[in-house]
C-alpha cells in the first residue's frame, strides 16, 4: 500500500498545483486584458520624457504596438484555456482523493475527459488566438505575422488517455476480483 500512499500524495500535490495554475491563469487573463487596453489606447499618447510608449516598445521589444496588442490578446485566450484545464484537473484530483484510488470507473472516465480536453483546448485556443490575431491585423496596420510554436499538450493529453485506459482496466480487474471473492464465500 506504499504505492497507493504515494499516489494519494501526488494527487494532493496535483490538486494544489491545479488551484495555483487556475489562479495564475485568471490573473493572466486580467493582466492581458489590461495590457490590450493599455496598448490600444495608451501607447500612442502616453509620453515620458518626450518619448512615447509606442516608440519605447518598438525600440525595446522590436515589435510594433499592433503586434504586441495582437499577441497579448492571443495570450488572454491561451490563459482562459489553461484556467479551464486547471479546473478540470483539480476536479479529477479531488475525485481521486475522495475515491482513495485511481482505479475506479468514474475516476478513469474523468481522467479520459481530462486527456481529451488537454489535447483539444490548447488547439482550440490557438485557433481562436489566430482568428483574433487576424482580426486585429485587419484593424491595425502595423501587425507582423503571427508565429505559432509547437505544442506539447497533444503528447501529454495522449499520455493521460492511455493512463485513463490503464486505470479503467485496473477498475475492471478489481471489480472482477470482488465478484470472484463473493462467489467463493457463497
Amino acid at each position: 500500500m506504499k504505492t497507493l500512499q504515494t499516489i494519494q500524495t501526488l494527487s494532493k500535490i496535483g490538486r494544489i498545483v491545479s488551484k495555483i495554475v487556475f489562479i495564475c491563469s485568471v490573473v493572466g487573463v486580467c493582466i492581458c486584458i489590461v495590457g490590450v487596453v493599455s496598448l490600444a489606447f495608451g501607447a500612442p499618447t502616453f509620453k515620458l520624457g518626450g518619448v512615447t510608449l509606442d516608440s519605447f516598445l518598438f525600440d525595446k521589444a522590436g515589435a510594433s504596438t499592433g503586434t504586441l496588442c495582437a499577441y497579448v490578446a492571443g495570450a488572454a485566450l491561451v490563459c482562459i484555456g489553461e484556467s479551464i484545464l486547471a479546473k478540470f484537473a483539480e476536479h479529477y484530483f479531488t475525485r481521486e482523493l475522495s475515491d482513495g484510488t485511481p482505479f475506479t470507473s468514474g475516476g478513469a472516465s474523468e481522467l479520459l475527459r481530462l486527456g481529451v480536453l488537454t489535447v483539444c483546448i490548447p488547439i482550440g485556443t490557438r485557433v481562436a488566438a489566430q482568428i483574433v490575431f487576424t482580426i486585429i491585423s485587419k484593424i491595425l496596420t502595423d501587425v507582423e505575422p503571427m508565429q505559432n510554436e509547437p505544442n506539447v499538450s497533444v503528447a501529454f493529453g495522449l499520455l493521460l488517455i492511455v493512463t485513463a485506459l490503464i486505470c479503467r482496466c485496473g477498475a475492471e480487474l478489481l471489480a472482477n476480483q470482488e465478484k470472484e471473492f463473493e462467489q467463493k464465500e457463497q
